[in-house]
């Protein structure tokens, strides 16, 4: 219980804390104007009431990260706790923030411009192949998985359920953001706050009356619980497994979409430091702990044939009463879908973007958006449960990108880059080392962990090596 109270407060003032810093050392102004008035098309570029940019901001980063991720990730015990806390707040709050200040800054530019921008075309062009990638993934898996779960819950045709979310999907990928998202979002996310507020508050009670048994962060537990800790090392498989909570990629895909919507850059950090904030209280809500009496319990329902939603769907009938199974539908169906029509939104920016097509008229739009679904609706008749691997570590490796891109925009802007430097070395150590210790089915090579660690640790520490003496170097040559 204290664990859990103690992670919500450090979260909370570090909105208030280290949020301001960030914003400071940005250089937020209020007076200078904004994407959403100076590129006003009516579409895209609209001005949103900057409550309802937060609750779609939201929304669009919280996908089924914060819940299905969180649950995994407590399988490795209370020792998650330290990484939600201090990766949502020194790495992915500031991640999210400074990458979507730097799209307001640059007129709402998509992800793939701004790498252009700071560390060239080339890195830019694979990236983009990368983000075309994620975002499909995202969309498409997004897709069947809802679908699955109202079949199942409604007894129609898991087909038809496929046809009704593709069929919002395009909708929403075409309309204006305020026709279809800026109306409906700020339900969907009263809802999922509700979800996540109605859990954390049952577990304190139940906590407090010795209902459940949740377990403390202590030196004690400071160590991998998960089933097969050999094969499930804590670092760096935790790190990939929490990602939505504490850091991802994901999110600078999304954030473009809400900086052509802000009407302040005041409000950044409301919108971007806010909404990852948020995510991560909702990912420290250690309900699958509790709810097994531990770690060790879950291990044994995960290892049997429960999986994510059926713990969260269990969770939710068993606390909540009556209304659980409403709640459990919001936070397994709701949650994915709210994600996957704006991955499939943000490539059609990024690929209008690119070949700089004009999104005003909505021909155009189709255009763009047609080879996309075309594409998407084929990956959706595959297997996509092997492709589905490769996202937990593409998402950090595109974090790790995005925090390297911010960092050189800090460093040439003359600002502390080691605010996002520091942690971008530290998410490269993660996937290079993912990518050497990891088992064969979640991507990685499975070699030798002590060398994986090592080779990792090497070329992280190398690369932040070369950026420093880069811009050092040229610092000294302006003097």
């Amino acid at each position: 219980m204290i664990t859990f109270l103690l992670s919500i407060i450090i979260l909370v003032a570090a909105y208030f804390i280290y949020g301001k810093y960030v914003e400071r050392l940005f250089g937020a102004d209020s007076k200078r104007d904004v994407p959403a008035n100076t590129m006003a098309d009516g579409v895209d570029y609209r001005p949103l009431p900057t409550w309802k940019v937060y609750i779609i901001q939201f929304l669009n980063i919280a996908g089924l990260g914060p819940i299905f991720g969180a649950v995994m990730g407590a399988a490795y015990g209370p020792m998650a706790f330290l990484w939600i806390v201090f990766g949502c707040i020194f790495m992915g709050a500031v991640h999210d923030y400074l990458s979507g200040m730097l799209s307001i800054r640059n007129g709402g530019k998509n992800l793939n411009s701004l790498i252009e921008l700071f560390l060239g075309r080339d890195v830019s062009i694979l990236m983009t192949i990368v983000l075309a990638w994620l975002l499909l993934a995202v969309g498409v898996s997004f897709v069947s998985g809802p679908a699955g779960l109202m079949g199942n819950l409604t007894g129609w045709s898991v087909h038809i359920w496929f046809g009704v979310i593709f069929l919002y999907y395009i909708i929403a990928t075409l309309l204006p953001i305020d026709k279809i998202i800026g109306k409906i979002y700020p339900f969907m996310g009263a809802a999922l706050i509700f979800m996540a507020l109605s859990v954390g508050i049952a577990m304190v009670i139940k906590g407090a009356a010795g209902g459940v048994s949740m377990i403390e962060l202590t030196p004690e537990t400071m160590h991998n619980f998960k089933s097969n800790p050999s094969l499930y090392p804590l670092f760096p498989m935790l790190f990939v497994v929490i990602s939505c909570g504490a850091i991802s990629g994901f999110h600078a895909t999304q954030s473009p979409l809400m900086a052509r919507c802000i009407k302040n850059e005041a409000h950044g950090r409301r919108v971007f430091f806010g909404a990852m904030i948020t995510e991560g209280i909702v990912a420290c809500a250690a309900a699958a702990m509790a709810y097994f009496n531990g770690p060790d319990g879950l291990n044994v329902a995960m290892n049997g044939s429960m999986n994510p939603a059926d713990i969260v769907t269990a969770i939710c009938n068993t606390w909540l009463g009556k209304v659980g199974a409403v709640i459990a539908i919001i936070g397994v169906v709701v949650c994915p879908i709210t994600s996957g029509d704006t991955a499939f939104r943000s490539l059609r920016l990024i690929v209008a973007e690119r070949f700089n097509i004009s999104q005003k008229r909505i021909a155009k739009r189709i255009l763009v958006s047609l080879p996309i679904f075309a594409v998407g609706y084929l990956l959706c008749k595959l297997d996509f449960q092997i492709i589905w691997t490769y996202v937990g570590i593409g998402n950090q490796c595109l974090a790790a990108i995005t925090l390297w891109t911010i960092s050189t925009y800090l460093a040439k802007a003359g600002k502390p880059h080691w605010i996002t430097s520091i942690p971008a070395t530290l998410l490269t150590f993660v996937c290079i080392s993912y990518f050497i210790v990891a088992p064969n089915p979640n991507g990685g090579l499975q070699l030798d962990y002590t060398a994986g660690i090592v080779s990792g640790a090497a070329d992280a520490i190398v690369i932040f090596a070369l950026f420093s003496y880069h811009f050092r170097k040229s610092c000294k040559s302006l003097q």
